[in-house]
């Protein structure tokens, strides 16, 4: 069976935006901030979610500034600054994500208190120079599967948090993939 071919005429949908629709249900419930009634994900999930993701967050910063601190050894200094570097990146994350939580109506989780059980990656101190490549390589890779499902969950029904994930998402890859050619050294 031949498919028709469509002329752009054909395939044009016409664009109808109510504007005063809109201006009215901005004014309704203004207190919700940037949430309005087209917020289509399940917000609970989602700011649980990304207080799960903070907590990684911050639990990647802590052992990549011990790992930072702690780096010793023969080739010690360029990966120490990248631990270096990491951690600064983390900690940019965590403060995205923090930002979005507060943007959806939630509280940004920064208590100690059960910030490992909330975390996907583990807070492993790690002995050599090649155990803490090995530890944050691991978390890295956690993060980045953690992410990808987050990112599969939410899909469309929330295109900012999507966006920040993503964004995330492909930093931690980049981590991995430096911490990889350290141990190819």
């Amino acid at each position: 069976m031949e498919q028709a071919t469509r002329t752009p005429q054909q395939t044009k949908r016409p664009f109808d935006m109510d504007v005063q629709a809109i201006r009215a249900k901005a004014r309704k419930d203004i207190e919700s901030g940037a949430i309005t009634d087209t917020y289509r994900a399940d917000r609970e999930t989602v700011l649980k979610l990304l207080n799960e993701a903070l907590a990684t967050e911050i639990v990647c910063v802590l052992r990549y500034k011990r790992h930072y601190f702690m780096a010793r050894g023969l080739n010690a200094e360029p990966v120490a600054a990248e631990f270096a570097e990491h951690a600064t990146q983390e900690q940019e994350h965590a403060d995205k994500l923090a930002e979005r939580i507060v943007q959806l109506g939630g509280e940004p989780d920064l208590s100690p208190k059960g910030l490992l059980e909330r975390s996907h990656s583990e807070y492993v101190e790690g002995n050599t120079l090649e155990e803490m490549i090995k530890e944050n390589l691991i978390a890295e890779r956690i993060a980045i599967d953690s992410y990808r499902q987050m990112i599969e969950y939410i899909g469309e029904l929330d295109t900012t948090t999507r966006r920040l994930l993503e964004e995330i998402l492909a930093v931690e890859e980049e981590h991995a993939d430096d911490l990889s050619d350290f141990l190819e050294k």
